[in-house]
């Protein structure tokens, strides 16, 4: 099984935590199935950027971006070339590196 090494987060996980996932599953699920508390606002359906993720390790592994996740990321705050959305990311079979951005854009639901 791959491993799915998350990278410290302030809040999420501190201490940066690694698991092991099944392949097939999206990063999402996997994170949100292990206690990493991703947000994901639009309930997986791929319509905000709040489980933006920024794949460190790994990238080229994953199938290509579909054309709508490209549209939503576009709106993602901290964008960067390796940057998915984790509703969205299927992990494959080689192991990931994973870095949670510090701020996500939540249009929906914008905490103050």
């Amino acid at each position: 099984m791959p491993k799915v090494t998350f990278l410290p987060h302030e809040e999420i996980c501190p201490q940066g935590v690694a698991i092991e996932v099944e392949s097939g599953i999206s990063l999402c699920d996997a994170a949100l199935k292990h206690g990493i508390e991703i947000e994901h606002a639009c309930e997986k359906s791929c319509a905000c950027t709040t489980c933006h993720v920024i794949i460190r390790e790994g990238f080229d592994s994953l199938e290509d971006a579909d054309e709508f996740e490209e549209d939503i990321l576009d709106i993602a705050w901290g964008l960067e070339p390796e940057s998915r959305l984790s509703c969205q990311t299927i992990v494959g079979n080689e192991n990931l590196t994973v870095e949670i951005p510090k701020y996500t854009l939540n249009l929906a639901n914008e905490h103050h």
